[in-house]
């Protein structure tokens, strides 16, 4: 198994199941530490390169992903790869669109979607999900109508 988060390190959200993911604004400088295995990048246009394996989800600031479908299932392997892997979720700021995504993180974990942006703002960020259409987006993630 590989060596995950120090769960006291910058950003590390602990997940219900005991998962961590780093949450990042990528306007910041990198965290002093470990470097993840694999990133997920929240931004309306492509991130610069990074040497660990990311992915790209096209995302403008203070909107919603571009394309939801891709979205949750980016999400899901982000999920599953926490649980072996340090992975990381970062955006511009660090508080909406990863705020959002660690939320939805959240949800596939197991907390209720409409707690989920609390259990967020309690341990990742206070500010952590800006707008209210990013609010309504984690509500109704993994409802049966989504991702409509």
């Amino acid at each position: 198994m590989a060596e995950l988060w120090d769960p006291a390190a910058a950003g590390v959200l602990r997940l219900p199941s005991g998962r961590l993911v780093r949450g990042r604004g990528l306007r910041r400088a990198m965290p002093a530490g470990a470097v993840p295995a694999f990133g997920v990048y929240l931004l309306g246009k492509p991130p610069p390169e990074v040497p660990w394996e990311s992915r790209w989800l096209r995302w403008p600031d203070f909107r919603l992903p571009a394309d939801r479908e891709r979205a949750a299932a980016l999400f899901a392997d982000v999920w599953e790869r926490a649980g072996s892997e340090r992975v990381e979720v970062a955006c511009g700021g660090g508080r909406g669109r990863t705020g959002t995504a660690l939320a939805c993180l959240a949800v596939i974990d197991g907390v209720p979607a409409d707690r989920a942006v609390a259990y967020v703002r309690r341990h990742y960020e206070a500010r952590a999900v800006e707008t209210p259409w990013q609010r309504r987006y984690v509500a109704r993630f993994g409802q049966p109508s989504w991702p409509s």
